[in-house]
């Protein structure tokens, strides 16, 4: 039988992160010593009163029924937890919809809010979801450049009047993935005037909200007129170190909530109850947590951006995030520069150029490893003398 797969599989390619995995075992197979610092998942456990919530829940056995949808109490505790973190009034009954994981949001909402050719302004670099979901929609992506110079701000005024025109829907990730960048209030209040003038839905991935050391990020919907245009996704992913539970929430503006829902009754059910009930457990838990979380962190971002230094390679100090967006030697490219630092160091991370063209000259690093293997990661690069042959950063 001749099977031919559909068009849309074309944005489904094997991509780097699977190519890097197998050269990764490959170099293991050959009995090399590997540091992965490529992965984007949390290493460390939630808190232990949402691990006893979610075993008391999962041992009912009234429990294992369909969730239709999110839980009355969970929106409201979604609803009490944004109003006492950011100032944020939301209505929990029409401006909050329960998501399997905040990418599940962020893949479906192009689907709903644009047509094929309608334009959609996107980061560059920025997380490959994004794009996923406008091929999926037929959707066309224009790229917003990601420069320092502009500390990783998309400049709104450098898109073509034309494009604005055109464009249906905004994509916005701060802090980032992969950039560690955090937006200004002022930055939102741009954002908000340009949306409203060119009817543009934005879409704010917000899942790192907790991850900060020296500064808070700021919630988009904290901004006067951010309800009027668009939604803000947050997780319990990196938050609260519960990825493999795959619960997130989206809110914000009540027409783009109900119409994500309603794509959402068609395609799924809910969240296994227990979850929920677990995550209500997380929200309403103290911020001891997010404050152990975040020092944890920040130890690890510390040993490597000082431990790296030492060794001449000078990278900016994110104030977010679990990553470490790092610019390499002029003299390679990224995939180039990823490839030397497994062979010569053992040491896995992400060229920038796979988040997109302006990610070319960076690597990711991520913040996913334990203090002691990370001191050994920096060992590793000083034993490889692999800065002792290229110039400084």
């Amino acid at each position: 039988m001749n099977i031919t797969l559909s068009r849309k599989m074309a944005a489904f390619q094997t991509s780097i992160f699977n190519e890097l995995g197998a050269y990764k075992k490959q170099k293991i197979k050959e009995g090399m010593e590997v540091i992965d610092l490529s992965v984007g998942s949390p290493d460390l456990p939630p808190p232990d009163y949402v691990m006893e919530e979610l075993t008391k829940q999962a041992s009912n056995p009234l429990e294992y029924g369909y969730a239709m949808t999110g839980s009355e109490e969970l929106h409201e505790a979604i609803s009490y937890y944004y109003k006492r973190q950011y100032q944020v009034d939301i209505q929990s009954e029409k401006e909050v919809l329960i998501l399997k994981g905040s990418q599940d949001g962020l893949v479906h909402l192009p689907m709903i809010l644009t047509n094929p050719g309608d334009i959609v302004l996107v980061p560059n670099p920025g997380y490959t979801a994004y794009e996923v979901g406008i091929s999926m929609a037929d959707a066309t992506p224009y790229p917003m450049p990601l420069k320092a110079e502009n500390q990783f701000l998309p400049d709104l005024e450098q898109i073509p009047e034309d494009i604005c025109r055109q464009a249906k829907m905004m994509i916005l990730n701060f802090p980032g993935n992969p950039v560690p960048a955090l937006a200004t209030r002022e930055f939102y209040q741009k954002v908000v005037a340009f949306a409203k003038k060119y009817n543009i839905v934005v879409m704010h991935d917000f899942a790192y909200s907790e991850l900060y050391y020296e500064e808070k990020p700021i919630s988009f919907l904290s901004v006067e007129g951010a309800k009027d245009v668009g939604v803000e996704f947050n997780s319990f992913s990196k938050s609260f170190n519960m990825a493999g539970c795959r619960i997130a929430y989206v809110m914000g503006n009540s027409i783009i909530i109900n119409a994500l829902k309603q794509f959402q009754s068609n395609v799924d059910f809910g969240v296994f109850t227990p979850i929920q009930k677990a995550a209500i457990s997380a929200l309403r838990g103290t911020s001891e947590f997010s404050e152990h979380l975040r020092a944890v962190y920040k130890k690890r971002r510390d040993i490597l951006i000082n431990g790296l230094g030492e060794l001449g390679w000078k990278i900016d100090v994110p104030k977010a995030s679990m990553f470490i967006w790092a610019k390499i030697p002029a003299s390679y490219t990224s995939k180039e520069f990823t490839y030397k630092l497994i062979d010569e160091a053992g040491i896995v991370v992400i060229p920038g150029n796979a988040f997109g063209s302006e990610g070319e000259g960076y690597v990711r690093i991520g913040l996913v490893q334990k203090e002691d293997v990370l001191v050994k990661a920096v060992s590793k690069l000083k034993e490889s003398n692999l800065f002792s042959s290229i110039s400084t950063i």
